[in-house]
């Protein structure tokens, strides 16, 4: 009988109640594990290159070394490919947790979230299914992107994938998961996940919050308030 290994959490709060709270209720889950904590940036990256967690809980505001420029540190590290970061944010409306995203962070969570949307956050980016808070996240994407000009045009980038790869993109950067977009356009969810492999390989993101930038900085995906 095979046993799913638990999830490996490193915590990164300059904050020491805020790991506390983080650790007690982390501690209680079975599934998942704390390996770490850290109390800035820069000490986040050095024990996240020594236990390899598979999801780093991190903090924007952190002496030494910031969260987003941790967290572009970590994903520029060899071997640290599969770690995940959540970023951890007091507010919804930073411009900031954009910068996040785009130095390689999985997606952001509010503070203030409950016990039980924390773990569900957790689960979701250490499986890598889909992005969280898609409401939130693509009004942040839109009101800095709108201000942003990638280097090549839009035509340029997405001239490398098929016309399927560019549905199933702008679907992803509508917050759907791979059951949701199977559904929308009666592919398999094995299907459409593999038309999300592929693009994300085409388009050089590194996982499927990079995938929901650029439909955004594209303009597949496009806001409605």
């Amino acid at each position: 009988m095979n046993v799913t290994p638990p999830i490996k959490v490193l915590l990164a709060d300059d904050e020491r109640l805020v790991r506390s709270g983080f650790k007690v209720l982390l501690d209680l889950e079975d599934d998942i594990t704390v390996v770490g904590e850290a109390t800035n940036g820069a000490e986040a990256v050095e024990l996240a290159r020594a236990t390899r967690p598979d999801v780093v809980l991190m903090d924007i505001r952190m002496p030494r070394l910031d969260g987003i420029r941790a967290t572009g540190q970590i994903a520029a590290t060899g071997g640290l490919e599969q770690v995940k970061v959540l970023i951890l944010t007091t507010y919804d409306t930073e411009d900031n947790v954009f910068e996040a995203l785009a130095a390689g962070a999985s997606g952001f969570l509010l503070k203030d979230a409950g016990p039980a949307e924390l773990l569900h956050a957790i689960r979701v980016i250490a499986a890598g299914d889909a992005l969280l808070a898609p409401r939130i996240t693509r009004r942040l994407i839109s009101q800095v992107t709108a201000q942003r000009r990638a280097a090549k045009s839009a035509e340029d980038r997405l001239a490398v994938l098929t016309d399927r790869e560019r549905e199933v993109v702008a679907l992803v950067g509508q917050g759907m998961s791979n059951d949701e977009i199977g559904a929308a356009l009666f592919l398999s969810p094995a299907t459409a996940r593999t038309h999300v492999s592929r693009a994300m390989v085409k388009l050089g993101a590194r996982d499927r919050a990079q995938l929901v930038v650029i439909a955004y900085q594209t303009g597949l995906s496009h806001f409605d308030p």
